[in-house]
């Protein structure tokens, strides 16, 4: 008799083979984060208008990095500026653009993510770009919003390798609908976690009066240390032991507790209409969905989240509405995480270092003898 497990695998694997992806997201193998419904594609896309493009950079053995662009929406965003708010969790880190964005509250550009020593690289390019448009012309000041994670583990990261070729691609290819996850755009290079990190993406639906739903969507660059922890399991802990039992060398299973600094970036969207101060108290409450992956956001760590709102008219400061949004943007985040690392593949780049991905059989064994696995599908 086939167990639970074994269908959700096989279910996934049927889909895998449709959609021509390598890795099941989190909820095709049964994995419901949270209690809220999500959008049509669990992405940040859900929120209308958002768009998600990346460009990958992979040169020779050693550059393993990219670009990932989130566009809140089409047309010419300097001259129509979104509401925005970043919030900072802990500050080591390189987040071009902060000042403005909280200074006036809006957000004039597109957000670049990327690697910590071509961010300057790639903030320059942006500014090229959006500079040459015909309706920029006479602009004399522009505040390009880029953050990043450090990639130098499996990127020569001294070689800056991001160019203005790769900003546009980014820029060219971002679209609504489904989010490319895992090793691609500025999520190449990086590890979380103990494993392969990567860009991973969710989104929730929230009620709100009269009948209307709301949209909260997030996208992550997962970059950071901590005890691998899924749907409330302790997951890498129970990884860690395993290796050790298994004779793996004392290495091998720190990692696998993930035991290491990093960082990670948080870009939040939604379409109900908030102000800043609204925006920086949703983005705050990201970090909580971070906290129950197992971060403890680290000395070493550059932890950002950047929320905007495409929403029209009044900004909404009903406190029942804010805990609603603010229930939602701590799930997204947590499931956004767990969908970077179910999506990402081993990668071996600079000096010949390797970061596998998280192995998906023994993890779903782990969670489905915690009971943390439901045949529930969205």
């Amino acid at each position: 008799m086939q167990t639970a497990l074994a269908v959700f695998l096989a279910a996934a694997a049927v889909e895998a083979a449709q959609d021509h992806s390598e890795r099941p997201r989190a909820r095709e193998v049964g994995l419901v984060i949270g209690r809220l419904p999500t959008g049509p594609h669990n992405a940040i896309t859900d929120v209308d208008g958002v768009m998600v493009g990346h460009s990958t950079v992979w040169r020779g053995d050693s550059v393993r990095t990219g670009v990932t662009a989130v566009v809140p929406r089409a047309g010419n965003l300097f001259e129509d500026r979104v509401p925005a708010a970043i919030s900072v969790g802990n500050g080591f880190g390189k987040l071009v653009g902060i000042t403005q964005v909280n200074e006036l509250g809006e957000l004039e550009t597109p957000v670049l993510l990327t690697g910590t020593l071509s961010v300057f690289r790639a903030a320059d390019a942006l500014l090229d770009t959006l500079l040459s448009i015909p309706a920029n012309a006479e602009v004399r000041s522009m505040n390009p919003v880029v953050g990043e994670t450090n990639d130098g583990y499996l990127s020569d990261i001294r070689l800056r390798p991001v160019g203005p070729d790769h900003v546009r691609e980014a820029l060219r290819t971002a679209v609504s609908g489904p989010v490319a996850e895992g090793s691609v755009g500025a999520g190449t290079g990086t590890r979380a976690l103990g494993w392969k990190g990567g860009i991973g993406t969710a989104s929730r639906l929230v009620p709100l009066p009269d009948g209307l739903r709301a949209t909260v969507g997030v996208l992550v660059q997962t970059n950071y240390g901590g005890p691998l922890t899924i749907n409330g399991v302790a997951v890498g802990d129970s990884l860690a032991r395993r290796a050790a039992d298994a004779g793996a060398d004392e290495g091998q299973t720190e990692s696998r507790r993930g035991d290491r600094d990093g960082s990670v970036m948080i870009v939040i969207a939604t379409d109900v209409p908030l102000a800043h101060r609204e925006l920086t108290r949703l983005a705050d409450r990201a970090f909580l969905g971070i906290a129950r992956t197992g971060s403890w956001m680290s000395h070493g760590s550059g932890d950002y989240a950047i929320a905007f709102s495409v929403g029209l008219g009044g900004a909404v400061r009903s406190g029942g509405v804010l805990s609603r949004l603010f229930a939602a943007v701590v799930e997204a985040t947590e499931e956004a995480v767990v969908n970077s690392l179910f999506a990402a593949t081993t990668v071996t780049g600079h000096q010949g270092r390797t970061v596998r991905a998280l192995p998906l059989e023994p993890v779903l064994e782990i969670l489905e003898n915690a009971g943390a696995l439901r045949a529930r599908r969205n």
